[in-house]
């Protein structure tokens, strides 16, 4: 766990609705990422800045409890043209904390690190907190990815 300053950023890609009441988000977000990578979603998203896939979660009714909107995509130069049916989102960054889960991605590695965090006492916002799919996850059975979550 380290305490980042996140620097402005857009992201172009896809969306859904989900909420983490009843376990909906462990059926509605593995759904979009089937599309991601059978519609070939990231080869269509225009400005990329590189190919790290970012899983954004922002519009939060009010807190991790309550509904929430879930982007994933590429950090792109800009806003000017996003293709029809995706979506583009310009997050202000500011002062965050940042995880990183290392090991198997098959085995919950994810999920597992956000049911500590949602334990923790952190003075969360609920702005945009994001998870980045970069160079060190490409290894499934060695994967790391990192957490961001946004704090006061």
């Amino acid at each position: 766990m380290e305490n980042v300053i996140i620097e402005p950023f857009k992201i172009i890609g896809i969306s859904i609705r989900t909420t983490n009441e009843n376990g909906q988000q462990g059926k509605d977000i593995p759904l979009l990422w089937e599309k991601l990578i059978s519609e070939n979603i990231l080869n269509n998203i225009p400005n990329k800045i590189d190919d790290a896939i970012y899983s954004v979660y922002t519009d939060y009714e009010k807190d991790h409890t309550k509904p929430y909107t879930t982007i994933l995509g590429c950090k792109v130069e800009n806003l000017n043209f996003i293709p029809e049916g995706m979506v583009g989102y310009s997050f202000d960054g500011g002062k965050y904390v940042k995880f990183t889960a290392k090991g198997d991605i098959s085995k919950n590695l994810v999920i597992n690190e956000w049911t500590k965090i949602w334990s923790m006492e952190l003075e969360r916002v609920f702005t945009a907190d994001f998870e980045v799919y970069g160079e060190k996850s490409q290894n499934p059975s060695h994967a790391e990815v990192d957490i961001l979550i946004a704090v006061k």
